[in-house]
């Protein structure tokens, strides 16, 4: 039997294990999209939502699938609060993960919870409000641990490291992060990943190590950047066709410790690359993390090459998204 919508859109009356299967397996489609272009290519996410929306409204939903379907509600809520960020609307991006936080606590499901408030944090950094960023992945490491995911919390403890470099706290970023590593050592006795927090594997470890090396190399001293570019040199070169967001960010990076090294050569060839790949990605946030190469980059605008690169990252950096 089935009923349908006040569209006209046929549903079960009974929910059954399939359905929630299908809703699961399109949230990850959409994830790895994400991943691999960027946020502008997953508004297709929003049929999800009004999917798992109304078989929770509409169908009788067993109990045993009821906090399994309000997770896919919250995690596909939460990939919106995403993409919404990674296309540069903040605001809407807030509202999202509040609605996930909202239904991942509904489902009793802390993996989730932690997961948000890593992305919440993220959302701080990308703004430089390194309070605002602390104290989400504080509320995140609790959940965490109450979930007995060591990998979510290691997620959160990593970004707590860069938050505190971006503040210029050389010592508790780098405790942090050599906690985040200890706790990582014993990622391959871990159990498989949640779907969400499965990127984070060795290469996000080593890009995260860069990462933090990079803000303490611009917050603290350039001293850090040979380390960052030893980090970043591996990750970059382990990113694959499918993390292509990522791999523009770690380049970006890349390309700004050479130039703070002084190695502008190296700085020009990273960073041109790093533009390229950065074009055909849906998100904002290469053209802002491209901002302390762009200064740097300017202040030795006496080479040719360096002068085309400051240009063409200007450009790309006053287009649209899409």
């Amino acid at each position: 039997m089935v009923t349908t919508t006040g569209d006209g859109t046929p549903l079960p009356i009974s929910i059954e294990t399939t359905d929630v299967g299908e809703l699961e397996a399109a949230v990850g489609v959409l994830r790895a999209l994400d991943y691999r272009q960027g946020g502008g290519f997953c508004r297709d996410a929003v049929r999800v939502v009004k999917t798992a929306s109304l078989l929770l409204h509409w169908g009788t939903v067993p109990g045993p699938l009821r906090a399994r379907l309000h997770t896919v509600l919250a995690d596909v809520h939460n990939l919106l609060g995403w993409t919404e960020f990674d296309i540069g609307h903040a605001v809407p991006a807030r509202h999202r993960f509040a609605r996930a936080l909202e239904l991942a606590a509904e489902a009793g499901n802390d993996n989730l919870v932690a997961n948000i408030r890593y992305r919440l944090g993220r959302v701080h950094l990308h703004h430089h409000d390194v309070a605002g960023a602390l104290a989400e992945f504080a509320e995140g490491q609790a959940a965490a641990r109450r979930s007995g995911s060591r990998r979510a919390w290691t997620i959160l403890a990593a970004n707590e490291a860069w938050a505190a470099a971006m503040g210029g706290d050389e010592r508790a970023a780098l405790t942090r992060l050599g906690e985040a590593e200890a706790v990582f050592a014993e990622a391959g006795s871990w159990p498989e990943p949640k779907p969400w927090e499965a990127f984070f594997r060795e290469t996000d470890m080593a890009a995260m190590r860069g990462t933090v090396l990079t803000e303490l190399a611009t917050a603290v001293g350039a001293r850090h950047s040979g380390a960052a570019i030893t980090e970043l040199t591996e990750a970059a070169g382990r990113y694959g066709a499918d993390m292509a967001r990522s791999r523009s960010l770690t380049l970006i990076m890349l390309a700004q410790n050479h130039a703070l090294r002084g190695d502008f050569d190296e700085a020009t060839r990273i960073g041109g690359e790093a533009v390229d790949l950065a074009g055909a990605v849906g998100s904002v946030r290469p053209k802002d993390r491209l901002g302390p190469l762009e200064r740097l980059l300017r202040a030795h605008r006496g080479d040719a090459a360096v002068r085309g690169l400051t240009e063409r990252i200007a450009r790309y950096r006053s287009e649209p998204l899409l």
